[in-house]
């Protein structure tokens, strides 16, 4: 059964999305950490080939990991909890690239329900910023978030589409979505 109370901020990469999740933290609500991006420092930092464009079975195995524990540890508390992505988009990475899912992170993506809808950052070229961490074009970032698109609602989840205004604007318009 899905936890109403754990909601799911993905989307496009450099669309907003931690942005956001500052403002709901601000606002008073619990947030997690994107996993990706904590693997991606964490690799770059240790000399790690478990970066997406490296590695991406080693990237997508420790994200599915990460995803499953920061839930877990969130239902200790009661109000709402806001992640930075979730288990499916590690998963949808694995299909962009046409790789296998190995059985035991297949069952961990079963097991790591969040609430339904998912908020959705689309693709905004004026956010959007190559670093480091996020080398990759614009263009690989709306490829990723087009299957998204997919991915989520293939697993049963239904999307709201977060409107392209101020940081301030998009968490009343979540709080809103969510009656809260």
């Amino acid at each position: 059964m899905r936890d109403r109370r754990r909601i799911v901020i993905s989307g496009c990469s450099s669309g907003g999305k931690s942005t956001l999740l500052n403002e709901l933290a601000r606002r008073g609500f619990q947030t997690v950490d994107e996993p990706g991006r904590n693997i991606v420092r964490e690799a770059l930092a240790t000399g790690s080939d478990a970066l997406p464009w490296v590695n991406p079975e080693a990237f997508v195995r420790k994200a599915i990991e990460y995803a499953h524990e920061t839930l877990a540890a969130a239902r200790a508390h009661d109000g709402p909890v806001f992640f930075d992505r979730s288990a499916v988009d590690a998963a949808a990475h694995f299909e962009r690239l046409s790789i296998s899912m190995p059985a035991d992170l297949k069952t961990l993506c079963e097991t790591t329900l969040y609430s339904s809808p998912v908020f959705m950052a689309p693709p905004w070229r004026a956010l959007y910023q190559q670093n480091e961490e996020r080398p990759l074009p614009f263009e690989t970032a709306v490829l990723e978030y087009n299957y998204l698109r997919i991915a989520y609602p293939a697993r049963g989840y239904a999307m709201i589409d977060l409107p392209k205004t101020s940081v301030a604007a998009r968490a009343d318009f979540v709080q809103n979505s969510l009656g809260l």
